[in-house]
């Protein structure tokens, strides 16, 4: 028996001595192999046979593939996630353009009403309603708390402008929160955005409901925005319809007329024509137009209520129009409504940053302002459930 436990250890100092005399060799062997690598490459190297990828290269290779591989991973919802970090606005930055913008606007309407020669009266007159569309925009990002969302002063100056843009408060905020919660549904979308019939709907409608729900999409009544967009849709009717909660809508056809008024009586009817009516037609027509083609354009899709989700109607059911720098400043970059749908605490002058950074982003439904492209989405009038796309009335 000890004799016996005597071999077995014998056996085992023997196995031990020679796994670390091959561990030995094996290291030695894998030296010698790296000193002969490392020669060849380096004869190759100054040869000019091989060429070696530099570092940062084969770092910036790297990246690109893990952003890719990240960007494939994302999806609708996650998409929402990944545009959080551009929802937190630069107080700074965002009183600027609040007050840089105020700032050219009462200098433009100065000038509508100072003695020039008539000619550049009406050009200041376009260009305080170019300035009045963008700080329409500001109103409206404010609204939704994107910009400047803790500050009381900034609150108090929007109501002033909303009541003075003829779109208060009280009624923008309600009926634009719930276009953002029902964008592109079939049914409930009405409120706070055009109306949308389907082809079975409209053949079944009676011939004076048909007329009416071409007349709100009608191309004229888009133009003409000023009186029937926010006179009537946004003044008179929800005050009528619900007086208390709309008071401010009462407030801000009185505050219109009072300053109407007064131009004619202090400037005659040049000033009120430079000074109110041109900047308020052109402001209301242009303001109208985008909200129309923002989610009436070739290529938009609806659903029904349960095929709906809140990422899909961001993405397939709001463009990005594609504009020069002088129209995105004039819109406050409103053209990427796909992103401010996707994220409406995303503040306007950080969506281009967005859409540089989220490559899913980038190959958006697209529409413009060429003339071709507004031709394009007036003509669609109705949604065609069988063939899935936007379509005109002539052949129902």
């Amino acid at each position: 028996m000890k004799a016996c436990l005597q071999r077995t250890k014998t056996a085992e100092k023997e196995n031990l001595f020679a796994e670390s005399r091959s561990s030995v060799e094996l290291r030695r062997g894998d030296n010698l192999f790296i000193r002969i690598s490392g020669t060849v490459i380096d004869a190759l190297t100054k040869r000019g046979t091989l060429r070696l990828m530099p570092v940062n290269l084969v770092e910036r290779q790297q990246s690109e593939t893990a952003a890719q591989a990240a960007s494939r991973q994302r999806t609708g919802h996650e998409l929402i996630l990944a545009t959080k970090p551009f929802a937190h606005d630069n107080t700074l930055k965002s009183w600027w353009c609040v007050l840089s913008t105020s700032f050219l606007l009462l200098a433009a309407l100065g000038g509508t009403l100072w003695h020039f020669h008539p000619l550049i009266r009406a050009v200041c007159s376009v260009f305080s309603g170019l300035l009045i569309l963008r700080l329409f925009v500001i109103y409206h990002d404010q609204q939704h708390h994107a910009i400047l969302p803790k500050s009381r002063v900034a609150e108090a100056l929007m109501r002033v402008f909303g009541i003075l843009a003829l779109s208060p408060s009280s009624i923008w905020r309600s009926s634009h929160n719930h276009h953002h919660n029902h964008n592109s549904k079939l049914r409930g979308s009405q409120i706070g955005s055009y109306p949308i019939m389907t082809t079975e709907q409209f053949i079944k409608t009676p011939p004076g409901k048909r007329r009416g729900y071409l007349f709100v999409r009608h191309p004229l009544t888009i133009l003409f925005g000023y009186l029937f967009m926010f006179l009537f849709g946004m003044c008179l009717n929800p005050f009528f319809n619900y007086p208390k909660r709309h008071l401010d809508c009462l407030v801000a056809l009185i505050v219109h007329v009072a300053i109407g008024g007064a131009l004619w009586w202090f400037g005659g009817w040049m000033a009120l024509v430079f000074a109110q009516i041109i900047p308020h037609f052109i402001a209301s027509a242009i303001g109208s137009y985008l909200f129309y083609a923002q989610h009436n354009f070739p290529g938009v899709t609806f659903n029904d209520n349960a095929g709906w989700t809140y990422e899909k109607a961001a993405l397939d059911s709001s463009s990005y129009m594609r504009m020069g720098p002088v129209m995105a400043y004039f819109t406050a970059n409103i053209g990427y409504h796909h992103i401010h749908h996707l994220n409406h605490r995303v503040p306007f002058y950080r969506l281009p940053e967005v859409l540089r950074a989220l490559p899913e982003l980038r190959c958006p439904k697209t529409t413009s302002l060429n003339p071709v492209d507004i031709i394009r989405c007036l003509r669609l009038k109705v949604w065609d459930v069988e063939a899935q796309k936007m379509v005109g009335v002539r052949n129902l």
